[in-house]
């Protein structure tokens, strides 16, 4: 199949006898991918845009080279921030011993982003022994030892806490304090306290900056100055909050720009 007519339905490439399947896909901003799951794992990469993708339990918002990696099976939705140029790969589960069992974020290196842009250049049915093969094995080492990255937001069960942490995912910058939450959970205050550490492990207000670090990881790699996010995220210093965010994220700031950015 050539590239012009590569289908952009996911259904397409379950079962292709190959063990890697490659699809390209635009996306408008603002667009939503209902919850939906898939017979192989996914690989989940935007070359431009941002990502929001959601499962039953964790959120990402996920940047040009970072891509999001699902097992099969895994229930998922996907918001779009921008305009998104989506590259998917759907891979067998054998493909590889050292695929990840369990959703992550990774790191895309050059070689990987070229990688993928190059297997959606070949037929989808493409030749094992040739360019097409060459290039999935290729890909498949380097997902393998990609590196796995700490960019996750813990999601409750509890639909009393899910209330309060999808209002906050829809407005970051919210300054409301735990105790305006009461009306819209249901609960009081010390309930939603107690459910903010039994559920996702972290008190409301440090759940609440690693959703606000998501939301600037957006502006920092979009290239606005870090000086500017941090104003906006409520520090005095750009060395206070790549420090607040180093500790949250597990990486600083600086390292989520691409080649170019300063």
């Amino acid at each position: 199949m050539s590239k012009s007519r590569r289908s952009t339905d996911a259904n397409d490439y379950q079962f292709v006898p190959r063990p890697l399947a490659a699809m390209s896909k635009s996306f408008d901003d603002g667009f939503e991918i209902e919850p939906h799951h898939h017979a192989r794992d996914q690989l989940v990469y935007a070359v431009t845009g941002v990502m929001r993708v959601r499962t039953s339990t964790e959120a990402w918002i996920v940047p040009p080279d970072r891509a999001v990696y699902l097992p099969a099976r895994t229930e998922h939705s996907i918001s779009i921030h921008g305009h998104v140029e989506m590259r998917t790969l759907y891979i067998a589960r054998d493909a590889h011993d050292d695929l990840p069992a369990a959703p992550t974020v990774l790191e895309v290196s050059p070689l990987l982003r070229e990688l993928v842009l190059a297997l959606i250049e070949e037929p989808v049915v493409y030749d094992e022994q040739g360019r097409g093969g060459a290039v999935a094995l290729l890909i498949l080492s380097e997902i393998a030892k990609a590196r796995r990255l700490s960019l996750v937001i813990p999601m409750p069960r509890d639909p009393r806490l899910l209330r309060v942490c999808n209002a906050l995912l829809a407005d970051p910058a919210s300054r409301l304090t735990l105790d305006s939450w009461v009306d819209t959970a249901g609960a009081s205050t010390r309930t939603l306290a107690r459910l903010f550490e039994a559920e996702l492990g972290l008190s409301f207000a440090a759940w609440r900056q690693r959703v606000r670090f998501h939301n600037a990881l957006e502006a920092i790699v979009a290239g606005e100055p870090i000086a500017r996010v941090a104003e906006r995220n409520g520090y005095r210093s750009s060395s206070a909050f790549a420090a607040a965010f180093r500790k949250a994220m597990g990486q600083p700031p600086s390292s989520l720009r691409g080649e170019g950015k300063a």
